[in-house]
């Protein structure tokens, strides 16, 4: 089966509001620039490659998230408000997540995205990439990190409903993936694994109930992290996708492997300090791709609309083993010039956020500490 791409309208008129960090264009960035390069079919005739999103229902939802929260989002929507109570009860209207439009409707449909893949690689291999995909946080009952459902949860449950008994969850967001731990932290059927900045939210947070996202924390025994330094760089996540990732997987033997690749541990996000380039994050998808006979491939974190947008657009690119050009044609430049971002950052963008898609690459030295974390996950 060619790889799949699930995608939505809904992202390309739907923002968090002001100057909220997800005030950008993300998913409608990575798609526009599929398509001008020949990479995605055109939107009058998407083929069976582009597969426009379902919304998931509130059953569907329900299968991890409790009925009362998903009524208090469906409710925030419909009236642009909640009671103060309900708000600090469901984490709704504050802590980073607004009350907007489609606070229902679209993370719903990213939802929608996660439970087709899940469902259509539980009956059969194959590769399906859905970039609006990836709301690592999600808590069954709140809202956490900007994620106001967990898809990737709901993807994995949708993947074990199927049939299948081993998946692997792998995080390289610049967060740690505590939504997704939390949720199987006891479940022998999945393994996560979240490769995340030390010390950055939501590690430390007093109301984890499952670990912390540490070196140490193994949750239930089917749990690693691998918390990296600051300026971690492309020669480190090399190092520890051949040194820990590849062998985690291969002795785990999943089925099916989950794939939350957020662009934020690239260099120009602001929202880490981590010194990624994408073509860093490529190999790392490249390297899974090669693991597993069935592989979903999410987004997630990424606040620089241009870095964000030129990062998953080569994901999908690899996955397909399109070649990525030096120079992008007029078409795709227009679309990366046409980008707009309130951040200071995004005053004077270095002309090659425009003009290409790759990265320079961004080796550096491989730290002692970058070792002995490869070391210790693999110990029994």
């Amino acid at each position: 089966m060619r790889p799949r791409f699930i995608g939505s309208e809904i992202y390309r008129r739907s923002t968090y509001g002001g100057r909220h960090p997800l005030a950008i264009p993300r998913v409608s960035t990575c798609i526009d620039l599929c398509r001008v390069l020949g990479w995605l079919p055109p939107a009058a005739d998407p083929g069976d490659v582009y597969i426009d999103s379902p919304r998931a229902s509130a059953a569907e939802l329900a299968r991890f998230h409790a009925p009362a929260y998903i009524d208090a989002v469906r409710r925030a929507e419909a009236a642009q408000d909640l009671p103060k109570e309900e708000q600090a009860r469901f984490n709704l209207g504050r802590n980073g997540n607004p009350i907007y439009p489609e606070i229902f409707r679209r993370p719903a449909t990213a939802c929608g995205a996660s439970i087709l893949a899940g469902r259509a690689l539980a009956a059969a291999a194959g590769t399906i990439y859905s970039p609006a995909s990836g709301t690592h946080h999600g808590r069954p009952d709140r809202a956490s990190g900007f994620c106001y459902f967990n898809d990737p949860v709901l993807a994995i449950l949708a993947l074990l409903d199927g049939g299948l008994e081993r998946v692997f969850y792998l995080d390289v967001d610049a967060h740690h993936g505590d939504g997704v731990q939390d949720a199987f932290h006891d479940d022998p059927r999945v393994f996560t694994l979240s490769i995340h900045e030390n010390a950055r939210w939501p590690m430390g947070q007093a109301d984890r109930t499952q670990g912390g996202g540490t070196l140490d924390d193994r949750a239930g025994g089917q749990a690693r992290n691998l918390p990296v330094p600051q300026d971690f760089n492309d020669s480190e996540l090399d190092f520890l996708m051949q040194a820990a990732v590849l062998p985690l997987i291969e002795d785990f033997a999943p089925q099916a492997v989950v794939l939350q690749c957020g662009a934020d541990a690239l260099a120009e996000d602001p929202l880490s300090r981590l010194a990624l380039s994408n073509g860093a994050l490529w190999r790392a998808v490249a390297e899974v791709m090669r693991q597993t006979p069935r592989l979903f491939v999410t987004g997630g974190g990424g606040y620089n609309p241009w870095s964000v947008g030129r990062a998953w657009a080569g994901v999908w690119a690899t996955l397909n083993g399109f070649e990525v050009p030096d120079r992008l044609p007029r078409e795709a430049e227009a679309v990366l010039r046409a980008l707009e971002w309130r951040h200071s950052r995004g005053r004077n963008p270095p002309e090659a956020w425009f003009t290409t898609l790759a990265d320079p690459p961004r080796p550096g030295p491989l730290r002692p500490e970058i070792r002995q974390m490869a070391t210790a996950v693999l110990a029994p």
